[in-house]
């Protein structure tokens, strides 16, 4: 079965995301795509604010809304050791044949290993960046032109504005022992 692998951590999912899954899904070679969820330890950090649940509920909404079948969405916790990462998710993941992505690191590593890595089309990146886009959000701007619809009706219901306000300032807050 041809079976492909698109890894990202969607903090949050953005259009960007959306049309790179809408391009691979296109390859008609590629029978099945696994999305794989990274850093699926972290949330509530400004740069990981969203658990792995709420990304993997963002981004099936936002697959459901525009139509794109085929994937499984699957969290995958860091293991912090790049020599080993392969391994661990070939033990981890279904079976893979094809790697989608524009990480020069993730590159070298999988192509040592002996996978094809196809890069995934980069959309409007200043644009849809996760950075700015939460920044956005923390400050309440529209943010509708940059998200699927999905998953803005979905950060509403989180009150993700609220939330990243609160990481934001937490994490530009002086150290506790410099406070008066």
């Amino acid at each position: 079965m041809a079976r492909g692998l698109y890894v990202g951590r969607f903090q949050p999912f953005h259009r960007g995301h959306l049309e790179t899954i809408r391009a691979i899904r296109a390859d008609e070679a590629r029978e099945e795509l696994i999305v794989g969820v990274g850093s699926a330890q972290d949330s509530f950090q400004w740069n990981n604010p969203f658990t792995a649940g709420e990304r993997i509920e963002m981004i099936g909404r936002a697959l459901d809304e525009a139509r794109i079948g085929g994937c499984m969405l699957v969290p995958i916790i860091d293991i912090h050791r790049h020599a080993e990462w392969v391994a661990y998710l070939e033990g981890l993941l279904p079976v893979f044949d094809r790697i989608y992505t524009n990480n020069p690191l993730t590159r070298l590593l999988f192509e040592q290993s002996g996978y094809t890595v196809t890069d995934t089309p980069l959309v409007e990146r200043d644009r849809l960046e996760g950075t700015r886009l939460r920044s956005r959000i923390a400050e309440g701007q529209d943010i509708s032109g940059e998200l699927p619809p999905a998953v803005v009706r979905y950060l509403d219901q989180l009150n993700a504005p609220a939330r990243l306000a609160l990481l934001r300032a937490e994490r530009n807050a002086p150290p506790e022992s410099d406070r008066p």
